[in-house]
């Protein structure tokens, strides 16, 4: 069957159903024989890495690909706000690594403890050195603790970020709420955008103010936003608020409060403290600023367009690779780019990524025309949920006949789009999207017996 990759990459809506990717296995050519591997070291298999893996191999065997893992198993932080509703369990967000292994030739269960990009090195926690040709950073995001006075280490047992899905976060949130009474108040906050999942936290609000509903109706949610409006999917959110817990009205379940970031959290008090007062609640879930994960920092990738130290990491959007440093690529949450800092995102970008490197290592250029993704669903716990869809096309660099230069980019394209309104439809399209992206990142087979629930 003749399938050009590029044109994969270019319709693909960030997820291809696992039945359909065995017809693209080996479509590239590999360097010719006798050649040493290309060595491709990859850290970090969420979303990004563990696709990134599975589609350097199938679309170039010859590469020797290593993939350096702390986890045992892969957790999703899309839909874990279901867990805290008591919708799902953790073990239903929690898949295996033993199918996406298989596209390893070297899976490392370990920590990454340096990066010496001048040697192309590797060095793990468990002594290891992994050299590399090309090095994929796939780490997602630090959480900036040290900016809100207080959350030191002490503090983080007892208060919850949650953004990073895990029994240590997302089951100890949900077991507070198990636990706060009848009338008690739930304190959470929104970080400053750019974040990881723009919509999450107000999802969050949806899915945990339904759980109060059925099970705590005097309950109530204080959701504290550094930002000075609600920052991703308003309307529909605003209407599913209303709708479902009377937001606006005196018996409104949620508080809404903009422009409130945390700037303190005392746990033996219970009190979140902002620039206007200090909010006292039963159950805080603050989730501080982040930035790119720390591998980011040990690769000195970490630097804004200008090449100064930043937040984020600037990419060339043609192969993911460092505008700063060569042959460092990176995926997901820690790139400075428009695209919201999403699952599919990630996902859709590991496959250019893993394609603009089979490309390079075979001598040739990357796709000069790339077009990325992203399809974001969020639920709002009452059995409906809604989506935006976004489409992004790359726009080389433009000079002025001033001699002024338009850097390139990615631009939304027309006929993406937001729900416009929410659905029980919607709520089964979430579902099934979130079982085609845990199937095509992680190699899970056609008959794998989910058990999350829609």
């Amino acid at each position: 069957m003749a399938f050009d990759r590029r044109e994969f990459l270019k319709v693909s809506a960030g997820v291809a159903g696992a039945t359909s990717l065995g017809a693209l296995t080996g479509c590239a050519s590999g360097p010719s024989a006798g050649g040493a591997r290309p060595k491709v070291v990859i850290v970090g298999a969420g979303y990004g890495g563990a696709t990134c893996a599975r589609y350097l191999k199938m679309w170039e065997p010859n590469i020797e690909v290593t993939v350096i893992e702390p986890n045992d198993f892969f957790t999703s932080c899309p839909f874990s706000n279901t867990v805290l509703a008591g919708i799902n369990n953790l073990s239903d967000i929690s898949f295996t690594y033993d199918f996406v292994k298989k596209s390893a030739d070297n899976w490392v269960k370990d920590m990454v403890t340096g990066i010496d990009t001048a040697a192309r090195t590797v060095k793990t926690a468990g002594g290891n050195t992994f050299a590399y040709d090309r090095l994929v950073l796939a780490g997602g995001i630090e959480l900036l603790f040290d900016k809100v006075k207080g959350y030191d280490a002490e503090a983080q047992k007892t208060i919850k970020h949650a953004w990073k899905a895990g029994a240590d976060q997302t089951g100890v949130l949900r077991k507070q709420l198990e636990a706060m009474p009848d009338g008690g108040t739930f304190v959470m906050s929104v970080p400053m955008a750019p974040y990881r999942c723009p919509p999450g936290p107000y999802e969050r609000a949806c899915t945990v103010a339904s759980y109060f509903k059925k099970a705590k109706p005097k309950s109530k949610i204080i959701v504290l936003d550094g930002n000075p409006d609600i920052a991703s999917k308003k309307g529909l959110f605003l209407a599913a608020w209303k709708k479902h817990f009377g937001f606006g009205t005196d018996n409104s379940m949620i508080d809404y409060r903009p422009n409130n970031m945390p700037r303190s959290v005392d746990p033996a008090k219970m009190m979140v403290g902002t620039e206007f007062d200090d909010v006292k609640g039963d159950v805080i879930n603050v989730v501080p600023p982040m930035q790119a994960a720390t591998i980011c920092a040990m690769a000195g990738v970490r630097k804004g367009m200008d090449g100064k130290e930043g937040p984020w990491c600037a990419i060339d959007y043609r192969s993911f690779e460092s505008l700063h440093v060569k042959n460092v690529h990176i995926l997901g949450d820690s790139t400075l780019t428009n695209f919201p800092k999403s699952g599919s995102v990630a996902n859709n970008t590991a496959k250019m990524c893993a394609s603009a490197i089979v490309e390079m290592v075979n001598g040739r250029d990357p796709d000069s025309a790339p077009v990325v993704t992203n399809t974001c669903y969020s639920a709002t716990g009452m059995g409906t949920a809604f989506h935006v869809a976004t489409v992004f096309r790359y726009q080389g660099e433009k000079k002025a006949d001033d001699g002024k230069v338009t850097p390139a980019s990615m631009v939304a394209q027309k006929g993406g789009g937001v729900s416009k309104e929410e659905s029980e439809l919607e709520f089964a399209y979430m579902e099934s999207w979130a079982k085609n992206v845990w199937a095509d990142t992680l190699g899970l087979p056609e008959n794998f017996n989910y058990t999350v629930k829609g």
